[in-house]
């Protein structure tokens, strides 16, 4: 039988995957995976010990590896050069440096200067949610396309231009699922970074020729150490903020949608006490966990709960079986907006490499669920929802839903 780390079509079946995720935590919470076409690498399922790796970034590294791939996946990378290279990928200075870019604008001070944005296109989203009739895809008609245009302010390109980036983030986080991906060989994988590529060196021309105050203009005229970012870096920049800041929202956010609808009293009780969706949205994130794994490479021999780790091995991080670790979150698998240490969780990773968007992330939640709970009365499933086949970035691509509009107030 396939590991369920290695396997995306496992991810796309959240039961199955968190039974056998369970009994790993339960009976080898470091677990040796020696699956055909991979190299070996540990799988790390609790909470505690996520952690401690996380937190020890001098002994764990990030690499060019930081997500699992089959072997033929990196030795194809290793023979043409690296495509990307953004601080999932860095440590040490580099990352200092590189983070230090951008950290400024997504502290929450400046990103204060967005909540009305935010608030203006969560209102157009549930506005177009209603115009539907009361029955939608909320995964593609809602989740998909909010965040998306929340990036594509941040980063100042034009509205006009959102299905070409919804296209390309899909096909690049979605690249082990048939109904997603570009194609079947490294090769016309590698193509939608070469389309990234194209779009984003245009943009990078125009924002140093005629500087704005988008965070577009930020990256291209970007220096470190006197020296302006070169193509790889720029690029890659772009590519982490326009990609991952749009597919793991949606991803949340359909997650949220989908749990709500399964869960009318908590429906209820966020409707009934709208302070409550600060909370709300941690559990989300918990729940949903869009961000599935992140690897790291071992600087040196470690004992981890007792599994000796070699210098040069590799471990997963299971933020999914972290979120749902039983020796730290009380009852788990229950969907409560109220749970008391929900923000605990590890979604976002923690210490140095602690996600830079996830206050950007929040603050976008909380936008929509607020005005979701305000203007939207009942929320109920209308059919199967059907999660995208993928071992790293997922959630549900689609989502049939029915709804009925509250009384005006």
């Amino acid at each position: 039988m396939s590991s369920i780390f290695c396997d995306p079509a496992a991810y796309a079946h959240p039961a199955r995957w968190h039974d056998e995720a369970a009994r790993l935590r339960r009976e080898d919470p470091v677990h040796l995976v020696e699956e055909a076409g991979y190299r070996p690498f540990y799988a790390v399922t609790r909470h505690a010990d996520v952690t401690e790796v996380e937190r020890q970034h001098d002994k764990f590294h990030n690499t060019l590896d930081a997500v699992l791939q089959p072997q033929a996946v990196i030795d194809a990378r290793n023979a043409k050069g690296a495509a990307l290279r953004t601080l999932i990928h860095m440590d040490g200075d580099d990352h200092k440096s590189y983070r230090g870019v951008t950290a400024e604008w997504f502290k929450p001070a400046s990103l204060r200067r967005l909540e009305g944005r935010i608030a203006d296109l969560a209102a157009e989203t549930v506005d177009h949610m209603l115009a539907l009739g009361g029955s939608c895809d909320a995964a593609r008609d809602v989740a998909m396309n909010y965040p998306l245009q929340v990036i594509m302010s941040i980063l100042g390109v034009p509205d006009s231009d959102l299905p070409r980036m919804l296209a390309l983030t899909q096909e690049l986080f979605g690249s082990e699922d048939p109904e997603t991906r570009r194609g079947t060989t490294p090769e016309e994988q590698m193509e939608v970074i070469i389309d990234f590529a194209m779009y984003f060196n245009a943009l990078t021309a125009s924002r140093r020729e005629q500087p704005t105050e988008d965070v577009a203009s930020v990256i291209a005229n970007a220096t470190i150490n006197g020296v302006q970012l070169g193509d790889l870096e720029t690029m890659s920049y772009y590519v982490i903020i326009a990609s991952a800041g749009h597919d793991t929202t949606s991803s949340s956010i359909s997650g949220g949608i989908e749990q709500f609808a399964r869960h009318p009293e908590q429906w209820a009780a966020l409707r009934a006490d709208p302070s409550l969706v600060n909370n709300a949205v941690d559990e989300i994130i918990r729940w949903e966990s869009p961000v599935k794994h992140f690897m790291r490479t071992a600087q040196k021999d470690y004992t981890l709960a007792g599994t000796p780790i070699a210098a040069g091995e590799s471990l997963l991080m299971s933020y999914w079986s972290a979120n749902r670790d039983e020796t730290f979150f009380e009852d788990p698998f229950t969907f409560d907006i109220r749970r008391r240490n929900a923000d605990k969780h590890l979604a976002f990773g923690t210490g140095l490499h602690f996600c830079l968007g996830a206050q950007m992330a929040r603050i976008e939640m909380r936008a929509f669920f607020a005005e979701l709970a305000r203007r939207v009365e009942t929320l109920s499933l209308n059919g199967e929802p059907e999660r995208t086949k993928s071992t790293f970035v997922s959630g549900l691509k689609r989502l049939p839903v029915t709804y009925a509009a509250a009384p005006p107030m």
